[in-house]
């Protein structure tokens, strides 16, 4: 997963994914819990509001959703749905991979063009 390559200084590549694997969590637990919340942008991407900077720990949106999609909990994949449902669109998972992304809780979208 190329969120797995963004290293901090001296660390590993085991070390970082062990970290991922904890803000997936820490999201899955806030999703259940409806203390984050999911928006959908218009062009299908996906942002995560309520899960601050510390807990995400540099881990983006889309890394985290990709990573929700195949190890989160079913309680967490449903507070997805119902955001698709009531956005009337899905999560596009093309867009995803361009990196379509929020920095500002789903106010505001646009991918890096690089």
């Amino acid at each position: 997963m190329p969120c797995d390559t963004k290293l901090k200084p001296r660390q590993t590549i085991s070390e970082r994914a062990k970290e991922i694997r904890t803000v997936v969590d820490v999201l899955s637990k806030g999703l259940a819990a409806g203390r984050i919340k999911v928006k959908i942008g218009p062009q299908g991407a996906i942002a995560f509001e309520g899960l601050t900077e510390t807990e995400r720990d540099g881990v983006t949106d889309n890394c985290a959703y990709r990573r929700l999609l195949s190890t989160g909990s079913p309680t967490a994949l449903a507070a997805i749905q119902r955001a698709e449902q009531m956005a009337g669109r899905t999560v596009d998972r093309r867009t995803v991979a361009i990196g379509a992304h929020s920095h500002d809780g789903g106010a505001t979208w646009h991918a890096h063009k690089g």
